[in-house]
């Protein structure tokens, strides 16, 4: 069964940069799309569907098993880049120009293809989270 770990969380100022690992296990990643979610303290679900756990996590960027992205937040588009290297078993998400609205806890999780909403319940796999926090 396919595990997922995240990495590379951590404290950096605004403006700063950080790379986050999503490393597999247990599968090859060659035929999952792969996202990054986050959860923000205090973040309130929207809508019924999204009240079960883990569903009011944002979906923010997604890479297809072709290694075609998709963007899902206009507020990290420029800043924020996945990548993924299927040799490594492993899917990058490099973020620029950091804010302390990009405060959260952000996951990976796989899924068979990036939909055009990216809601949590489509993916099937996720890791256990790593934090990011921007501040001074």
């Amino acid at each position: 069964q396919l595990q997922l770990v995240e990495s590379g969380g951590g404290l950096v100022q605004p403006g700063g940069s950080l790379r986050l690992s999503c490393a597999a296990s247990g599968s090859t990643l060659d035929y999952y799309a792969i996202g990054w979610f986050r959860q923000a303290p205090g973040q309130e679900p929207e809508g019924g569907w999204s009240r079960q756990p883990g569903m009011e996590r944002e979906g923010v960027i997604c890479i297809s098993d072709s290694g075609g992205p998709r963007t899902y937040r206009d507020s990290v588009k420029g800043r924020f880049t996945i990548s993924r290297d299927n040799a490594k078993n492993t899917v990058y998400l490099q973020m620029n120009s950091l804010k302390p609205e990009d405060t959260a806890v952000y996951f990976c999780a796989a899924a068979a293809y990036c939909s055009d909403y990216m809601f949590a319940y489509e993916f099937d796999y996720w890791g256990q989270g790593t934090q990011v926090t921007v501040s001074s």
